[in-house]
């Protein structure tokens, strides 16, 4: 894959994982009646948008180590009862195909390899 088209996987996902973060603890199924304060954990989310929006490699590589707690989160509710447990499945895998996508993106715009291809 270019690393344009890594970008735009890493930014579609990013995207996504924030508004379910926003979605399942504000109105879908939050910890307490009415919201809880969970709903932050989409701040360290939100603070990399700008970062995955102009391909700055250093945002895919801090976010990539990031993502892993959210994919740890979902992976410890994954069996929780009625609506949670889905939300958490989709949370593991938009997780994981963030973490997929911030890793070829860094990789693809390594200085190393910009190197190796305009030589070649």
């Amino acid at each position: 894959m270019t690393p344009r088209a890594w970008a735009r996987l890493e930014c579609a996902a990013l995207l996504a994982l924030i508004a379910l973060c926003l979605l399942w603890e504000g109105w879908l199924a939050p910890l307490h009646p009415g919201g809880s304060w969970l709903i932050l954990k989409s701040l360290p989310l939100l603070a990399a948008v700008p970062g995955v929006l102009r391909g700055r490699r250093y945002t895919s590589q801090w976010l990539s180590m990031v993502v892993l707690l959210y994919f740890l989160e979902g992976a410890l509710r994954f069996n929780d009862p009625g609506l949670t447990a889905i939300l958490a499945r989709a949370e593991a895998a938009l997780a994981l195909v963030l973490f997929v996508a911030a890793v070829g993106h860094a990789r693809a715009t390594a200085p190393s390899r910009q190197k190796r291809e305009g030589s070649g």
